[in-house]
């Protein structure tokens, strides 16, 4: 069940407690291990500009051109109707490029709101999602430009706050870095993901927290387990 971590890693020192465990219940909870789109967050964001019909009287198609989306610069609202892809203020359509990568499910999205509160509300509003946050492949071949070595290890050594090293269980890359500084909102419907039939164990779980918790506050917890484990993965150099 579990990868052989090694020695020099937060999993092998918190050995034998588990880091993943088999799950096959159809179920969304924090620690969950899933596949989901994670978009190129730090590619520049392109937008669709719509430029006519290539038939006048076909609105269910249109003619675009792709230009770069910049926050000083956003494009003139267009008045060409396409069924498709409806115009509202403000808004335009952003084209990104995704990849289906494994992704951690930090938050299972909170409470529901209730369908009387939800009466006569945009969806947007109140529409259930999840927080994940996605594991890239680390190692560099051909096809892959993955993480140089050295950067890896300092990953594995707890170096950086915005970094996780790991092995998945779920076969595939040798070595996965968990992007914290990546977590994003999907939605909490059958078409955002795919459920694997692994999750966290509860004291990884606390682990990932006060990483989170490092991340987000620029400090790390002195009592804390991480803090041990990382004060002696450090002094290995």
């Amino acid at each position: 069940m579990s990868p052989a971590y090694p020695e020099d890693s937060v999993q092998s020192i918190l050995s034998p407690t588990p880091w993943w465990t088999s799950d096959d219940a159809v179920e969304l909870r924090r620690g969950r291990l899933i596949r989901a789109f994670a978009p190129h967050v730090s590619q520049e964001p392109k937008t669709l500009i719509p430029e006519g019909r290539s038939e006048a009287t076909i609105h269910d198609r249109a003619l675009f051109r792709v230009e770069p989306l910049r926050i000083n610069r956003p494009p003139r609202q267009t008045q060409l109707p396409v069924a498709a892809l409806p115009n509202y203020p403000g808004e335009v359509y952003v084209v990104q490029r995704a990849k289906v990568r494994p992704v951690l499910v930090l938050s299972a999205g909170g409470s529901e709101v209730s369908p009387a509160l939800r009466r006569g509300t945009p969806r947007y509003q109140t529409a259930p999602t999840l927080l994940v946050a996605p594991y890239y492949g680390a190692e560099q071949s051909g096809s892959r430009g993955g993480f140089p070595p050295e950067f890896v290890k300092r990953i594995r050594h707890c170096e950086y706050p915005q970094y996780m090293w790991d092995i998945l269980p779920i076969g595939g890359s040798s070595e996965s870095i968990l992007r914290l500084d990546h977590v994003q909102p999907i939605g909490r419907h059958a078409n955002s993901y795919e459920i694997l039939p692994y999750r966290l164990s509860d004291e990884a779980i606390e682990i990932v927290d006060t990483h989170l918790a490092w991340l987000l506050t620029g400090s790390l917890r002195a009592e804390s387990i991480l803090a041990d484990i990382r004060a002696g993965l450090l002094e290995l150099g």
